[in-house]
């Protein structure tokens, strides 16, 4: 869209206020908005921030990095094909934002302006990436005491799940499909009050930001219901976690030819998708700082609990951390995917997803392997099994994920050495305050930020 575009759209839906949002290191969606009467300059010369802002963490703690403290300023410039009027929210549109510096060049801590790098590497090599987040959600009430209490306590799949959630789950879709985002296929999952919504594909820079939209929707559809929807990977203990797994494909630059696909592999995955795959596999312990980026992501990483907890892949394999998904009868080659199961919504999904594709990128450039595909769950294999296969335990803490994203040289050479050391600085700061507070604190900020 041209900017006359977005005015023109504002004007026609009697916008007020336009959003301008970007993601921090901390995972928060935050932002700040313009009068409608000022959106074409805006959209031009941004909105200024501190660059302070990267330097927060999830509890609004301003940590100690020189380049962002009170001296200096960056702009919110946003991009025109990210407008969209919030159908959630009167006389209010959206739009998703790159940082840029006053010299007119992307901010070294931008994370949308880091995904954007990712995706010319790829097309460099003749490549495009497709991607969509599959999310789980919890769907809860606030007692008179403050305390959050799933809707209901359903099971599995179960039909009862389906009556509470349907009146909640039909608006998101509604406002979902008036934002251009497509619902695909929903049920109650395991968790009390806990539900999954997918969407489909779309580019790799589109797939972030439905990411954004698809949070704040859930989350403003649910509070018009009286209730609080929340992403946090593990809102109860002794509930199921909410992950964000994340489906990814790989086509020719055309769109024309899934480069995922070979009829003649067992598996149907092409030589370039294992190269993928062994990449994503190589780097997944640090990887998962940046996928599974909060302190709570660690209660729900756990073997035996569906959350993929070891570096292995296999196909159609849920305690696999990379499976290889079945296609669909009929539309086989088109539909072949892979999907990272060691992903939640507390991750600022540009550095998630750029990660994650820059790993696979990594992968093909090295021509390497992943080994043999399990077909097993992997903490159902003895030590010397999983050693044989070169099957490792995912972190088992922010701080050891930290730790393993800065043994990994690949981290601050693909993010930057800024980029890299504000968010390295932020989740290590995270998780002493963590460490400091009770589970209760925990759960109850994890609960409402996410």
């Amino acid at each position: 869209m041209t900017i006359e575009d977005v005015i023109q759209q504002a004007e026609k839906a009697g916008v007020e206020l336009v959003e301008f949002l970007f993601v921090d290191n901390g995972g928060i969606i935050r932002g700040k908005l313009t009068h409608a009467d000022h959106l074409r300059s805006r959209i031009i010369s941004g909105i200024g921030i501190t660059p302070a802002m990267m330097a927060m963490n999830m509890l609004d703690q301003l940590q100690p990095i020189p380049e962002m403290g009170p001296v200096g300023e960056v702009r919110l410039i946003p991009d025109p094909d990210s407008f969209r009027i919030l159908p959630y929210s009167p006389r209010v549109a959206s739009m998703l934002c790159d940082q840029i510096t006053l010299t007119r060049e992307p901010w070294a801590a931008c994370p949308r302006s880091f995904l954007k790098s990712v995706i010319r590497q790829a097309e460099a090599m003749g490549i495009r990436v497709m991607a969509t987040y599959e999310d789980e959600f919890t769907l809860a009430r606030v007692t008179e005491d403050g305390r959050y209490v799933p809707i209901d306590k359903s099971l599995c799949f179960s039909s009862i799940g389906m009556d509470v959630g349907n009146p909640v789950i039909l608006d998101i879709m509604s406002a979902l499909k008036a934002q251009g985002i497509q619902p695909e296929q929903y049920y109650p999952e395991l968790g009390h009050g806990q539900h999954e919504l997918s969407i489909s594909p779309t580019d790799l820079l589109g797939a972030a930001d439905n990411q954004v939209r698809y949070r704040e929707t859930v989350r403003a559809i649910a509070r018009q219901h009286g209730l609080v929807a929340s992403f946090a990977p593990k809102p109860f203990v002794d509930q199921a976690g909410n992950g964000a797994h994340i489906h990814f494909s790989l086509w020719d630059l055309d769109g024309e030819r899934n480069l995922l696909w070979d009829p003649n592999d067992r598996f149907r995955l092409s030589e370039l998708g294992y190269q993928f795959a062994a990449g994503i596999l190589r780097h997944l312990r640090g990887l998962v700082a940046l996928t599974c980026a909060s302190v709570n992501s660690y209660r729900r990483l756990n073997p035996r609990s569906w959350s993929s907890a070891y570096t292995a892949f296999g196909p159609d394999n849920r305690e696999a951390a990379v499976r290889i998904a079945s296609t669909f009868w009929g539309n086989e080659e088109r539909s072949m995917n892979m999907e990272l199961k060691s992903s939640d919504s507390s991750a600022n999904p540009y550095l998630a997803l750029g990660a994650l594709v820059a790993a696979g990128l990594d992968g093909i450039r090295n021509g390497w392997h992943p080994g043999t595909a399990v077909e097993v769950d992997p903490a159902s294999l003895s030590d010397d099994e999983r050693k044989r296969l070169g099957i490792v335990r995912l972190p088992s803490s922010l701080g050891e994920a930290v730790d393993a994203m800065e043994a990994d040289p690949f981290f601050k050479e693909t993010l930057g050495e800024l980029l890299f050391r504000s968010y390295t600085t932020v989740k290590r700061s995270e998780f002493a305050a963590f460490a400091e507070r009770d589970t209760e604190f925990e759960l109850t900020n994890h609960f409402y930020k996410f």
